[in-house]
């Protein structure tokens, strides 16, 4: 018999470690995404070096430019708000961490009863009752199931979740300022273009007024070349308009009061990078999204985990102790002392569904998590293709625009030669003009956008943050 209890007893036991074994929450392991291929055919990587790994004071070499950005990096809004979040996701951190610990709280109370006096007790308390309490309340929970691990497991994601989020913050910031200072130099340089262009639009007013007098032409072409002269000016107020606005959206990034913005020239600017997409694998370490995305699937797998566990018993040792005496002088006195513990098992019955609905919505937020997962790398992918594609179309489109300036301002030089020996109407001089205007600025736009591909192709393989 002795043995028979024994044997029972260790198969009890036994069932029970086998039962916990199963139940136990569960690890988490990376889903199999697809992480390679994730470009175009015709930019897959030759080595895992990566554009990404360059950072960002190395690409952006303009020492005014890194002043902007290390302001930025330092005043932003969007990095102020998102270090804030960060604080708050280390507060739940640490209260999920404190999980295990038990719970403890104090008590000092009076109450105060009144007794009917033909009542059992009214009679000997004569009529009225009074009670002094100090108590302290414990409450402990075994993690049998693993609720309170994967709870701090989820709030440890979203920790880590946030601080991705910060970096793809600094990211966004360090380019946006380097995209708004290319614009700046752009519009500077465009600006220079259409004022060099305004001095010989006005010397063309007064070779066309002599050409006039001397019965060459009428006054319609004195009307067209004095036209062209002032939608050269418009060219110009909008310029400087755009420079206005471009300079507020500078400060703002700085995090400052809109202001005039300290810059250099687009001439002086010198941006080679070495191309090198590295394996599109790397997106999992590089992006900043796509690690912020992963974090949030890890949280609500481990969500999932918690509400499964809401399915078993829960396990809780509860305590009070403390002074309670019906005279307050004889509050602190050794009979004064009370005590009791209770330890057992709560296992949920019937609660209208809602374990049963919190498992369902926790199950289908995972599921959503890891769609979202795969759908930022897929983006991660595409934003690096196109990048490189506007990046190869814009270093192409630059050597022909190069070669279109100079063949329209010897276009337009000639033209005005011609134009005093009669040899071609004013039209076409005045086309000519327009057409070697419009040229220089299409080429300056075309540097600046090289540069924004350059920035944008950066920016997606995840550099900039580390």
């Amino acid at each position: 018999m002795r043995n028979l209890k024994i044997y029972r007893v260790v198969l009890l036991a036994g069932a029970g470690l086998i039962m916990q074994s199963c139940l136990v929450a569960k690890d988490y392991e990376r889903p199999d995404v697809k992480a390679e291929n994730l470009y175009r055919t015709e930019v897959v990587a030759q080595d895992s070096t990566s554009l990404a790994d360059v950072s960002w004071d190395k690409l952006f070499t303009d020492p005014v430019l890194q002043q902007h950005i290390n302001k930025g990096l330092q005043n932003n809004f969007d990095i102020r708000v998102a270090i804030q979040n960060i604080t708050a996701a280390d507060a739940y951190l640490k209260q999920a961490k404190s999980g295990y610990l038990p719970t403890l709280s104090g008590t000092a109370s009076l109450t105060h009863q009144e007794l009917a006096k033909n009542s059992q007790f009214g009679s000997f308390f004569n009529g009225a009752l009074d009670q002094y309490q100090l108590s302290a309340n414990l409450s402990w929970e075994a993690d049998i199931w693993g609720k309170i691990r994967s709870n701090k497991r989820a709030a440890n994601a979203t920790y880590l979740q946030t601080i991705a989020a910060n970096q793809a913050v600094k990211t966004k910031v360090i380019t946006d300022i380097a995209n708004t200072y290319y614009q700046l130099l752009a519009l500077d340089a465009q600006l220079k273009v259409a004022e060099e262009t305004l001095i010989n639009r006005n010397e063309s007013v007064d070779a066309i007024l002599a050409l006039k007098e001397s019965g060459s032409v009428n006054e319609v072409a004195v009307q067209q070349t004095e036209a062209q002269k002032y939608a050269t000016e418009l060219i110009i107020e909008d310029v400087k308009t755009n420079i206005i606005l471009m300079e507020n959206v500078m400060s703002i990034l700085l995090g400052e009061a809109p202001d005039e913005i300290e810059r250099t020239t687009l001439e002086e600017q010198v941006l080679n990078p070495d191309i090198k997409l590295g394996y599109s694998a790397s997106l999992l370490k590089n992006r900043p999204d796509v690690i912020a995305a992963e974090y949030n699937l890890i949280n609500k797998f481990e969500l999932t985990n918690v509400a499964r566990a809401n399915f078993y018993p829960q396990f809780t040792i509860t305590a009070t102790g403390g002074l309670q005496s019906l005279d307050v002088s004889q509050l602190f006195s050794t009979n004064s002392l009370f005590a009791n513990i209770v330890g057992g098992l709560t296992q949920p019955i019937f609660n209208q569904r809602q374990i049963r609905t919190q498992n369902e919505v926790a199950k289908a937020n995972k599921e959503q998590a890891y769609i979202q997962f795969e759908q930022a790398l897929v983006n991660a992918g595409k934003e690096v293709s196109d990048a490189l594609a506007q990046y190869n179309n814009e270093t192409k489109k630059l050597t022909i625009r190069d070669k279109q300036v100079e063949a329209l301002r010897k276009a337009s030089d000639y033209s005005d030669e011609l134009l005093e020996y009669g040899l071609v109407n004013y039209l076409e001089s005045l086309t000519a003009k327009y057409s070697a205007l419009n040229a220089e600025l299409d080429l300056v736009d075309n540097k600046y956008r090289q540069y924004l591909a350059v920035i944008n192709l950066y920016k997606a393989l995840g550099g900039g943050w580390k």
